[in-house]
């Protein structure tokens, strides 16, 4: 007897030249489970067309693969304008696994290889940098921006103010036109959470 087999319906492809590509760290990556910034980029895609790609490490080869597998496999990372970490730590380092990582030390291993990008990270860590440690980030990784928060977590997550920013970005390529439109769209939260870029 032929097995009836169900087809399952295509994923809706969205016609887009903007993408977002988002990095989250977890306790484990064998544990499957759904995290509030997945459900948040699925709603960016639904609701304003933008599509992105959800990745998690727990550990820093981890954010390594998973960045060198988008730079240099993915013919699409010319098209991917932001990536998106969720990852906790401190002013100017990142946390995984319980060992500390400098920005300075993440600049050095993508070397060159962010050219235009914004880095954004979620206010799972407080982004506080000197104008010397921004400007060594930008300089060694060709990055075009990071973007992030002053203000701790306190029980208010960045989720609906980084997709409002995600967004912005689909509408207008200009970093600082989005920085000030953002502002004023959601002045409140972003003086609530110390929105900032540094360029």
């Amino acid at each position: 007897m032929l097995e009836k087999r169900q087809q399952l319906p295509q994923e809706q492809l969205v016609d887009t030249d903007y993408f977002i590509y988002c990095l989250e760290a977890v306790e484990d990556i064998e544990i499957d489970e759904v995290t509030e910034a997945q459900k948040k980029l699925e709603q960016l895609t639904k609701q304003y067309g933008v599509a992105s790609i959800y990745n998690t490490c727990d550990t820093i080869e981890g954010l390594e693969d998973s960045l060198n597998t988008l730079v240099l496999g993915d013919h699409n990372f010319k098209d991917y304008e932001i990536i998106y970490l969720i990852i906790t730590g401190e002013a100017n380092s990142i946390c995984l696994n319980d060992y500390y990582y400098s920005l300075q030390e993440i600049a050095e291993i993508f070397e060159g290889r962010l050219e235009g990008k914004i880095l954004h990270f979620s206010n799972a860590k407080v982004l506080d940098l000197d104008e010397e440690e921004a400007q060594y980030f930008l300089d060694i990784t060709g990055a075009r921006g990071i973007s992030g928060y002053g203000n701790a977590h306190n029980g208010i997550t960045s989720s609906s103010l980084d997709i409002a920013f995600f967004n912005l970005f689909n509408e207008d390529e200009n970093m600082l036109d989005v920085v000030e439109e953002l502002h004023q769209r959601h002045y409140k939260l972003c003086k609530l959470l110390d929105f900032r870029l540094y360029y």
